[in-house]
């Protein structure tokens, strides 16, 4: 496979004036010192070269419902053929996929090339491919490549994630994915401390993880992205009826016909919570449905 290089990123100095990166693919702008990773653990500085092993490579492929990822209002009743990798760019303690966002030790990758992809999918008859499973903004340079050979054999690209990306690679992606869920994973000042996020940004956007996330969701949906949310209610971190109410109302400025998932959280990973309580869900419901089009409840039985 042709070696994909990372982007984003330039040559900087640490506060010793040794060699450094300064990385822009995410919210976190990290400052990576030699022989370092970035916060996400796949970008790294060997203080010659900036690099991320991880592009291209893939440790669960598996043909899912669309509805699955959640896009329940774009080519509803199809599959979608779905790629996750390694690492994350947030902390989030109630993980569901913290074997491979945060794996313990070296962990078996498979590579895949761009040809590859467009290949298996066209073979299992599949129109579209999802980043997913994992953040897919650590595979943004793999997704800029395959997506044109994609688009040639027909195949959509579709994205997954918490949208904590630069402006940069915000704008690069708009012009090559068709759509993407995009999880907005608290609402209000300092929201995302919880989740492994600091409460500024180093550089550019609006400052804050939330303030960039809400940036990125209304230049995506301006740019013609078909866009879904899903909000998941984790007691303690994200079951504000208020904060809730404020996202709607920014969700309704929006468009009213934005889609919105609601999603029961369960105990994982670290955070030993009880599982939301179901009269909460159908009261963020109420509360959804007094302004926005679409809302759906998950995780709900």
């Amino acid at each position: 496979m042709e070696t994909i290089r990372p982007r984003w990123w330039k040559p900087a100095r640490d506060e010793s004036g040794n060699p450094a990166a300064l990385c822009g693919l995410c919210f976190h702008c990290c400052l990576i010192k030699q022989g370092l990773s970035g916060r996400c653990g796949a970008r790294r500085f060997d203080g010659s070269a900036f690099e991320s092993p991880f592009l291209g490579k893939f440790v669960s492929v598996a043909i899912d419902p669309i509805e699955k990822k959640p896009l329940y209002h774009w080519r509803p009743g199809t599959k979608i053929l779905s790629l996750g990798s390694l690492r994350c760019n947030l902390f989030c303690p109630f993980c569901q996929n913290h074997a491979i966002a945060h794996p313990k030790g070296e962990t078996a990758a498979r590579e895949i090339s761009p040809r590859d992809l467009a290949l298996t999918a066209s073979r299992h008859g599949l129109a579209a491919v999802a980043y997913t499973y994992n953040e897919p903004t650590l595979q943004a340079e793999y997704i800029i490549s395959a997506a044109p050979l994609l688009r040639e054999a027909g195949i959509a690209t579709v994205m997954v994630t918490n949208g904590l990306f630069s402006s940069e690679a915000r704008d690069e992606l708009a012009t090559l994915t068709e759509a993407m869920n995009i999880d907005i994973k608290a609402f209000g000042k300092n929201s995302y401390a919880p989740l492994g996020a600091a409460e500024k940004s180093a550089r550019g956007g609006r400052g804050s993880a939330e303030e960039t996330v809400m940036e990125n969701v209304e230049s995506l949906f301006r740019a013609g992205v078909h866009i879904e949310l899903t909000n998941l209610a984790v007691p303690g971190i994200s079951d504000s009826e208020d904060r809730f109410a404020e996202m709607v109302n920014w969700i309704a400025g929006i468009s009213r016909e934005m889609p919105l998932h609601i999603s029961r959280y369960f105990p994982a990973y670290r955070y030993e919570a009880p599982p939301t309580d179901i009269r909460l869900m159908k009261k963020l419901e109420s509360i959804a449905r007094g302004k926005l089009k679409f809302v759906h409840l998950g995780n709900v039985w």
